[in-house]
């Protein structure tokens, strides 16, 4: 195995040539528009930059007019920046998030090929593309993939800097991008990042028994520059929001990690088990690698890279695993490093590339065939789409296969590789079984949104937009379905809801919102209205003799007209 500073490989070393990166872009953005927006994730996030543009208030973040201080807002400014130039739509909703899953890839490469070689770097970038956990959430509008980039981002560019020679240049240019990466990565999420970058720094330094890194900090330039550009939204939002502060900081932060308020509570070994399914397709050599790295010797400034990554990895493991709210895309972050690390132990053992994409086939075949059982289960039935997504990502599973290896050409193979420097199989393979996957977990997120119960609110807004008018009234009674206001660019009064807009609707009382009886008065009197029940909702209103029609409904919303 190479290691860092100067063991790099002097040969000829094969890489991924700009057309690879191109071919791995399009493929990623493939599916980015014909995918419905999710609830609620989804639409939430759509749906708050949306009002941004709309009031021009990019200061206070809000959710149906309601204040929403639940996350930072850099995800926020650069969705309606977007926003601002192309409109809403499903591509541009899920634009920055996409793309900053997939810079996650180069981000690996140009790691591995700068530390260790280009070997490394391609295999690397096909361990990531092969997860499916990383392949899924990857593709969501949520704030995970944009904070898995900007954390591991910082945790690389300090691990370039103090792999670089003592008090040079390159040591302190890297550190100092270091802190400037961790303030974006809080402006994402929160401050979350001093937990695992300062804690995972302390785990290392105790575990070396080196405190060196510290003293490698940059931190009389870095520090001011961190604080720089992590504090003027944070007190800017707190100046014209008093209650920012105290919410923000101790409610979503420590109330939410050491209670169980959120009612996101999962057994310890929730995170171990998804960590299991993501990595799965390469879990044993996973395994082997962490050994290799947690062994690695160091480099000439005794720092050990591929050690840190494995403890920033543990680390966010055990974090997390501790809480007592836990959400399934938590993890998203260890992903990287653990290709990372894993790109090193693989690149030249002849059948990983094999093994490993025969593993993530057959996880996919089952998941396509999972989903087809479930739809005829659950509905009777099975969507001709949903088939065709199947197929398609059966067809292209199959394909990864049939390029991972060839019996007959193995023994070449092998030889052409230790001449020419290259990962074993040859880089063109490595980036074919990428790109197959990429396209393979798009397939599936496809057809699981397709199959029913609706899980988006665009096919009711489509059958409502057209008795939608500029002067329409919309309520939405007993929920709060999160895909519609961006769909319609409405907001919704809301009806005897509350759910996580209770912040909200507690800091502003009366704003977007009417009581039951209000509802009623008001709906009576007009003309021009619609409102979305919960089914059940609409029941007990229906029974009460409220007057209007059932122009639309899905699995969880009725859409009621007055007109």
């Amino acid at each position: 195995m190479s290691t860092t500073t100067g063991v790099r490989s002097s040969a000829r070393v094969g890489g991924l040539r700009w057309w690879g990166w191109l071919a791995l872009l399009a493929m990623w953005l493939l599916t980015i528009q014909v995918r419905p927006m999710l609830d609620p994730d989804e639409g939430r996030y759509a749906e708050i930059p949306r009002e941004m543009v709309t009031t021009g208030n990019w200061i206070t973040p809000r959710l149906d007019g309601l204040k929403y201080f639940e996350k930072p807002a850099l995800q926020y400014w650069a969705t309606a920046a977007v926003y601002s130039v192309a409109g809403l739509s499903n591509w541009s909703s899920r634009l920055w998030t996409v793309l900053l899953g997939f810079a996650c890839l180069p981000m690996i490469y140009a790691w591995l090929a700068r530390l260790y070689d280009r070997r490394a770097a391609v295999a690397a970038v096909a361990v990531l593309a092969v997860s499916p956990y990383f392949g899924i959430i990857g593709h969501l509008d949520l704030l995970d993939a944009g904070f898995t980039f900007w954390m591991c981002a910082t945790v690389f560019a300090f691990t370039l800097a103090q792999a670089a020679p003592e008090r040079s240049a390159r040591e302190r240019n890297w550190m100092l991008l270091s802190w400037a990466l961790a303030a974006l990565a809080i402006l994402s999420k929160g401050i979350v990042v001093y937990v695992l970058a300062g804690g995972t720094l302390i785990v290392y330094s105790l575990v070396e028994r080196d405190l060196r890194p510290w003293r490698r900090l940059h931190a009389g330039l870095g520090l001011p520059l961190h604080l720089a550009l992590a504090v003027p939204w944070f007190a800017l939002v707190s100046l014209r929001n008093p209650d920012f502060a105290p919410y923000f900081f101790i409610h979503e932060h420590f109330q939410r990690f050491l209670t169980k308020e959120a009612h996101r509570v999962e057994p310890w070994w929730y995170f171990l088990a998804l960590l299991f399914i993501g990595a799965f397709p390469w879990l044993i050599s996973l395994a082997r690698a962490s050994l290799e790295a947690w062994r690695e010797p160091g480099s000439a400034s005794r720092f050990k890279p591929l050690k840190f990554l494995l403890v920033f990895s543990a680390l966010t493991v055990v974090f997390f695993s501790i809480s007592d709210s836990k959400l399934a895309t938590y993890i998203l972050p260890i992903f990287p490093p653990l290709a990372a690390f894993t790109g090193v132990a693989v690149a030249g053992r002849p059948r990983f590339l094999a093994r490993c994409t025969r593993f993530a086939a057959g996880l996919g075949l089952f998941i396509a065939g999972g989903l087809l059982v479930y739809s005829q289960h659950r509905n009777g039935m099975i969507p001709a789409q949903a088939v065709g997504w199947a197929i398609a990502a059966a067809a292209a599973a199959v394909l990864a296969v049939a390029a991972s290896w060839g019996r007959g050409q193995a023994r070449t193979a092998v030889a052409a590789a230790a001449s020419e420097g290259e990962p074993v199989g040859g880089a063109w393979r490595w980036l074919t079984v990428a790109l197959l996957f990429v396209f393979v977990w798009q397939a599936l997120l496809c057809e699981y949104t397709v199959i029913p119960p609706s899980r988006s609110a665009y096919g009711l807004v489509q059958a409502v937009a057209p008795d939608v008018h500029p002067g329409t009234v919309l309520y939405s009674v007993g929920q709060y379905r999160q895909t519609i206001p961006p769909y319609l660019g409405r907001k919704l009064i809301l009806v005897g809801y509350a759910g996580e807009l209770h912040f909200g609707e507690m800091r502003d009382p009366g704003l977007e919102q009417a009581s039951p009886a209000q509802f009623v008065r008001q709906w009576e009197a007009s003309h021009d209205a619609i409102a979305f029940f919960a089914p059940v909702v609409w029941d007990h209103y229906r029974r009460q003799g409220l007057p209007g029609h059932v122009i639309a409904r899905d699995s969880f919303t009725v859409a009621v007209s007055r007109s």
